[in-house]
């Protein structure tokens, strides 16, 4: 496996030689020989590959990539440049300026700006066969997230955790909650979004920063320039 680096190697050594782990790669050999799997097989580690371990100041965690073609690129939510966001993508983009006045822009989805701040963008699982969601549930891509999560609630500088929906929320249990924050609410899908909007999660976790003596995340898209490139 080609290394992830950010210290990502190191942190997980235990969980990359484990036989579980090789299992997960056996299997993933074959789905991607014998199917048509997202993310690109080079983009599943993207999430650790932007935010390093010990940059982390905050963590969205998503539940399982986009299966349809050509969005998936191993960020939670996150889209390729020039693929248009999905419902949840613009939801989180409503939310944001309610809460922030922020008017991102509804034509690009790629969150790898906040990635490069500090938030780790990282799905509970992280691939998915074409148009056939949560299809590589229960192949231990589970104990190698869980074990990310329980990796950085060991750390001993705070981590703000966004946990949305309830199998985002079921994993509180693994979150030393004197050392850490966490933010839960409804997922930001069109089936729950009433209930997310309002959340004001992303002014909450600049507040958070801020009291810790660390600079806010700035959430504006407009502002990264892959998005000024994108427009040019």
């Amino acid at each position: 496996m080609k290394p992830i680096g950010g210290g990502w190697d190191e942190v997980l050594s235990e969980e990359f030689s484990s036989d579980w782990y090789q299992d997960l790669r056996s299997f993933l050999k074959q789905e991607y020989t014998q199917n048509v799997v997202y993310p690109p097989m080079f983009d599943i580690y993207n999430a650790l590959r932007y935010t390093p371990f010990d940059g982390v100041r905050a963590v969205i965690l998503g539940q399982d990539p986009y299966h349809n073609e050509g969005q998936a690129h191993g960020l939670s939510f996150s889209v390729k440049p020039g693929v248009q966001p999905p419902p949840s993508l613009l939801n989180i983009y409503k939310e944001m300026k309610t809460d922030l006045g922020i008017e991102n822009p509804t034509d690009y989805g790629c969150l790898e700006y906040w990635a490069k701040q500090g938030v780790l963008l990282l799905n509970t699982v992280l691939t998915v066969r074409a148009g056939q969601a949560n299809s590589h549930r229960g192949q231990n891509w589970e104990r190698l997230t869980d074990a990310i999560i329980k990796k950085l609630s060991d750390r001993e500088f705070p981590v703000i955790f966004l946990l949305w929906g309830n199998p985002a929320r079921a994993k509180k249990v693994l979150i030393d909650r004197n050392k850490h924050f966490i933010l839960e609410c409804a997922h930001p899908s069109p089936l729950s979004a009433r209930n997310f909007m309002g959340c004001k999660h992303f002014s909450k976790t600049n507040e958070i920063l801020l009291k810790l003596g660390k600079p806010p995340i700035d959430w504006d898209l407009r502002n990264d320039p892959g998005y000024k490139e994108f427009k040019r």
